[in-house]
């Protein structure tokens, strides 16, 4: 696939996704370039705003299998990852996969659970397999785990470790609606007379390989390649960080680069590309010094400097 193919067929997923979630363009299209950079991603933000829906549409344009997974304190591993049960008219024991094996899975307020489950997805997430009884298993190609947070009730919760917390490519905000994309919401309703949105599948899992296949031939120059480790670097050196990003944070701005540039139809990253997911790679993967954790828009904030400190190269022959 040419990375102008690439471009014309994100587009039209996004379009067919946006019949359904009005009004987040943007995150539409920060939720694509996830997922051509084969990452997973974690959706936080408050009650009702079509996190779940989100998730579900993707799955349905790109036509993908999905499943949604309710994470609650009594949710066990076995009931993400299935087992072996005995089969009394077989006289054997059969594996039932568990909803783990799908290309799509919603993790729907996954701090409910507890840790022991939350790890249940670390192997997932980052091997793309699971271990049963000694037994390694192949997750589908592609797999993505789409993981949503309530940032405002925090009782009866776990929160992520920073171990899985790191395994999630981009962490998003979803918002509310401005007042004129809410009456629209209104309106689409009352003329389709359902709640459900009939959505047109525009690709499939070969398709979407395809995709991921043709972003590499994105160009990242080495001045670039620099430019991610310095902004890397800054965050391991400011004093209000405890623990900066880790390589895997370069490795995330590295694909999601690429990724964007071939939504704009560029064989080659510019520094834009790196600037513009920042925020969205990085702010998970910083933890800040104990006097900043209650201060809200702290990491925003630290990471807002060191976009402002560190110099941009200017790439020749871009």
């Amino acid at each position: 696939m040419e990375l102008n193919q690439v471009a014309h067929r994100a587009r039209a997923v996004t379009a067919e996704v946006a019949r359904a979630i009005v009004g987040k363009d943007e995150l539409l299209r920060r939720i694509m370039v996830a997922l051509l950079a084969d990452g997973h991603i974690l959706l936080e933000d408050y009650p009702g705003l079509a996190k779940t829906l989100t998730a579900h549409s993707f799955a349905n344009v790109l036509g993908l299998t999905f499943r949604r997974i309710q994470f609650t304190p009594d949710l066990l591993p076995g009931d993400i990852l299935g087992g072996y049960i005995y089969n009394r008219n077989s006289g054997s024991f059969e594996l039932h996969r568990g909803p783990i094996f799908s290309n799509i899975v919603l993790a729907d307020e996954i701090n409910r659970a507890s840790p022991k489950t939350q790890s249940a997805l670390l192997e997932a997430m980052q091997e793309r397999q699971v271990s049963l009884e000694g037994e390694t298993m192949a997750l589908p190609d592609p797999f993505i785990v789409i993981a949503t947070q309530n940032p405002i009730e925090y009782e009866g919760t776990f929160p992520l470790p920073e171990a899985q917390l790191d395994r999630f490519l981009v962490r998003l905000s979803v918002g509310y609606p401005s007042a004129e994309e809410e009456a629209q919401i209104l309106t689409n309703r009352r003329d389709r007379r359902q709640d459900d949105v009939a959505m047109t599948p525009r690709a499939d899992a070969e398709t979407l390989l395809a995709m991921r296949a043709a972003i590499e031939d994105v160009h990242l120059h080495d001045d670039l390649a620099g430019y991610i480790v310095r902004l890397i670097t800054a965050t391991r050196q400011d004093n209000r960080v405890a623990v900066g990003a880790s390589p895997r944070g370069s490795l995330a701005l590295f694909r999601l680069a690429r990724a964007n540039a071939a939504m704009d139809e560029r064989d080659f990253v510019l520094p834009d590309d790196v600037k513009a997911y920042v925020h969205q790679a990085l702010i998970h993967r910083l933890i800040l010094s104990p006097d900043l954790w209650l201060r809200q828009g702290a990491a925003a904030q630290i990471l807002d400097g060191i976009l402002d400190s560190v110099p941009v190269p200017l790439v020749s022959g871009a």
